[in-house]
């Protein structure tokens, strides 16, 4: 009957106002029985008997008190429904956030952000059909029949067997038509996740589209994919207008059933006008649930092909579970603990941080479905006070050593240590407490330029905004913005330039005034009056901080005082710039080359 157990478990949040619907239901349908007893008694009072109206007046304010009462009470269903829908619908949203930000941008990157947003939105809003009707409709069309059924036997029981009979028809095609819908609903969804997917990634990637000139054949491939959601959609609305229609036929037959039997036994006296006419009253609101259900049937199935992507997200690993960490706490856990240094654990204040000595020893690391590693046996150290540079070509596996400082993802063998502890042994968030990270392209929020930087600590007052954003340059074009820092800068920095918006992710860095500081080429794409205060700003702020500097440019390795030199995934050559220049190797062949590439 088209019911997910995991979804199930979410009902226990909202069990008073599930209750609330299905006993709504129940109660209204024992309305429907005492209009029809009202009803049949005041018109057999009537024609039959020539009542006068002061007779049956009892009877009709009867069935108007039951109709007025059956109408709160199916209002009360619905909203009832509604309200354990939002309920559960709010928890989910809560859970499936939480639950991707413990994930971290590496599960993200690791899919489409169009799918994701689809899921995270579409998905969930299909769980309010499932929630607010089908479910409590299901309860209902289990219960409900039975009174029906239970009223009409006493009366009559020939006609309480022809019910119970036919009734089982109902579901009994339900599912044989559902086994089809579901997996023509579970297409669709594909179909909507594709498109979704395909259609943000053009809106992302329009600038480039419109630069190279292929805007308009994009435009081809939206089509397509829009028109596979169409025939999918198509699809399945013709399966539930079928079923619809089987529905209805079988329920429409089977009341035809019983009002044939009825009309005959009544023409030879074998029942009376009252009880004929009060049963066939009650005949279609017996084989109502049904009908009202497979109506819903097809509302549950995309909440259960929508739950199932979202409980994948759910069930996801985060990528700081790897064994070993799990190993360590679980196994052992008082003893990890105590090999932490005192100061790393009482490095939660905001005015204190202690210095950060890291150290990768014989690191590895494997991204699932590739063969080759992206880091093996690497070891190198990071110092208090020292601009470390990491440097290689494009996939040497610069990246993911700062990912892995950034607990966005965990080593596979080896450990990273800080102060001597094993960093797998800090919980993510504390550690993050302590790191600032200036990427290559920092991701601004449709927010004011405030709020922007106070990103790297909400609690921070206007006026250390205000000193972070001075010492990041910042301050010089927020005067000429129209608000100042009041203003709203767009999604990703709409108003601003890439210069701009690197100074306004640097005054986030000296916001949090963080002891370790990752710089992921920060000054790569700016023009030459924007690099040089951008460049300024980086010396002052990495001035007593543990730096780890990943380059690309020789020019950028002038101030570090170690360099770090990967090559497929390991450590090649490390020291000091000049010593590694005299020994003419791998460093020395990079900067000769980027000397060459310049003249």
């Amino acid at each position: 009957m088209n019911v997910d157990r995991r979804l199930l478990r979410l009902l226990a949040a909202a069990r008073g106002w599930f209750s609330a619907a299905v006993a709504s239901g129940i109660f209204a349908v024992a309305c429907a029985v005492v209009q029809a007893w009202s009803l049949s008694r005041a018109i057999g009072g009537v024609f039959l008997r020539h009542e006068a109206l002061s007779k049956v007046f009892f009877f009709l304010a009867l069935f108007a008190a039951a109709a007025a009462l059956r109408y709160a009470l199916n209002w009360l269903g619905a909203a009832s429904g509604a309200r354990v829908a939002e309920s559960i619908k709010r928890d989910l949203r809560t859970r499936l956030t939480t639950k991707i930000f413990a994930l971290g941008p590496e599960y993200a990157a690791g899919g489409r952000s169009g799918e994701l947003a689809n899921t995270l939105t579409r998905g969930v809003e299909a769980l309010d059909a499932y929630f607010a009707q089908y479910l409590p409709q299901l309860c209902i069309t289990a219960l409900a029949p039975w009174v029906i059924l239970a009223v009409v036997f006493k009366f009559d029981w020939l006609s309480a067997v022809i019910m119970l009979v036919t009734a089982p028809l109902i579901p009994f095609f339900m599912m044989l038509i559902g086994s089809t819908a579901k997996r023509m609903t579970d297409r669709q969804w594909q179909s909507l996740s594709r498109m979704s997917a395909h259609f943000l990634d053009v809106l992302q990637g329009l600038p480039a589209l419109k630069l190279l000139g292929r805007a308009r054949e994009q435009a081809d491939g939206v089509a397509q994919v829009s028109d596979a959601y169409r025939k999918a959609t198509m699809q399945v609305l013709r399966v539930a207008f079928l079923s619809a229609l089987a529905l209805e036929m079988l329920a429409t037959l089977s009341t035809a059933v019983v009002a044939v039997e009825l009309g005959l036994r009544l023409l030879h006296g074998r029942i009376g006008f009252e009880h004929a006419l009060m049963i066939l009253i009650l005949c279609p609101e017996f084989y109502g649930p049904l009908r009202t259900l497979g109506a819903r049937f097809h509302a549950g199935m995309e909440g259960v092909s929508a739950a199932a992507r979202l409980h994948e997200i759910l069930d996801a690993p985060e990528a700081a579970q790897n064994a070993r960490e799990t190993r360590d706490r679980v196994l052992d856990p008082v003893s990890a603990l105590n090999r932490l240094p005192s100061t790393l654990l009482s490095s939660s204040s905001d005015s204190f941080h202690p210095p950060l000595t890291l150290s990768f020893s014989a690191v590895g690391f494997s991204y699932p479905g590739r063969s080759v590693p992206a880091l093996s046996d690497v070891s190198f150290d990071l110092r208090p006070g020292e601009i470390t540079a990491l440097i290689g070509t494009s996939g040497a596996g610069k990246t993911t050593a700062a990912k892995m400082l950034l607990r966005f993802i965990a080593p596979c063998s080896g450990k990273i240590l800080v102060n001597g502890a094993d960093l797998a042994l800090l919980p993510p968030d504390e550690w993050r407490r302590l790191v600032a990270w200036l990427p290559q392209r920092p991701h601004l929020f449709h927010g004011t330029l405030a709020e922007n930087i106070a990103l790297a600590r909400p609690a921070a007052t206007a006026d250390e905004i205000e000193t972070a954003a001075r010492a990041a340059h910042v301050h010089e074009f927020a005067e000429q913005l129209p608000q100042g820092y009041a203003t709203l800068l767009g999604e990703r920095g709409a108003r601003l330039s890439g210069g701009q918006a690197q100074r306004v992710a640097l005054a986030r860095a000296f916001l949090k005034d963080a002891p370790l500081l990752i710089l992921d080429e920060p000054t790569s794409a700016l023009d030459a009056a924007s690099e040089a205060a951008v460049s300024a700003a980086l010396q002052r702020l990495a001035a007593g901080r543990t730096t780890l500097l990943i380059a690309h440019r020789m020019a950028t390795v002038e101030r570090a005082a170690h360099v770090v030199v990967l090559e497929h995934g390991r450590v090649v050559e490390q020291g000091a710039p000049a010593e590694l220049l005299r020994n003419a190797g791998p460093f020395a062949g990079m900067v000769a080359l980027q000397a060459e590439a310049g003249a």
